[in-house]
């Protein structure tokens, strides 16, 4: 089984997170930033990933320090819960609409951090919630994961539906590249022999 579970206490955070990689798409999320419980309930559903989370945050400073620090913990359980990557596709994509938005998701299970984000959003708010944190999230996943993201808004107006789109674009992109590839099972898919 292909799971994880990252326990993470902070002065700013307490974070309890469990991860399934061969889901349904089974979800529990409870982490005090409503726009972000959405988001990750979006990205289990369309990434069929089983996920639990909870935390406990300092948001009556501001939902930063939740954001950046679920972000850290998913990262990390994706890197654990995939090992040493033997089997795995390693690469997916996908171009997703959302009503009037159109995202673009691309990642690379490389076990190198990159991140190339290039999702405008034109309100500096969602709800309650800073448009500015979409892309925090993005960060601190992609340095624990240790992979190669590019997100891109190629069309969109509307604020939630480019986050919207953007997270479930994740998630389906996500599924793709971490997905056991019956051809290469046993490999590791890289010519250095390593993605660590």
């Amino acid at each position: 089984m292909r799971k994880s579970e990252i326990v993470r206490a902070t002065a700013e955070t307490d974070i309890r997170l469990t991860l399934e990689l061969d889901g349904r798409g089974e979800h529990s999320v409870d982490t005090g930033v409503g726009f972000l419980d959405h988001m990750l309930t979006l990205f289990a559903v369309h990434g069929r990933f089983d996920l639990r989370v909870t935390c406990k945050g300092d948001v009556a400073v501001d939902a930063h320090h939740t954001v950046e620090d679920v972000g850290i913990c998913l990262g990390a359980a994706f890197a654990e819960a995939l090992g040493d990557k033997r089997g795995i596709a390693r690469y997916g994509d996908i171009t997703l609409p959302m009503d009037e938005a159109l995202i673009l998701c691309a990642l690379d299970l490389s076990g190198r951090s990159c991140l190339v984000f290039d999702l405008p959003i034109p309100s500096p708010k969602i709800g309650s919630f800073d448009s500015e944190l979409v892309e925090e999230f993005f960060s601190a996943f992609v340095r624990e994961c240790r992979a190669a993201v590019h997100i891109k808004k190629l069309a969109g107006m509307n604020s939630h539906h480019i986050a919207e789109g953007c997270f479930k674009a994740f998630g389906r992109a996500l599924a793709k590249a971490a997905a056991v590839d019956a051809a290469r099972a046993g490999e590791i898919p890289s010519s250095k022999g390593t993605l660590l």
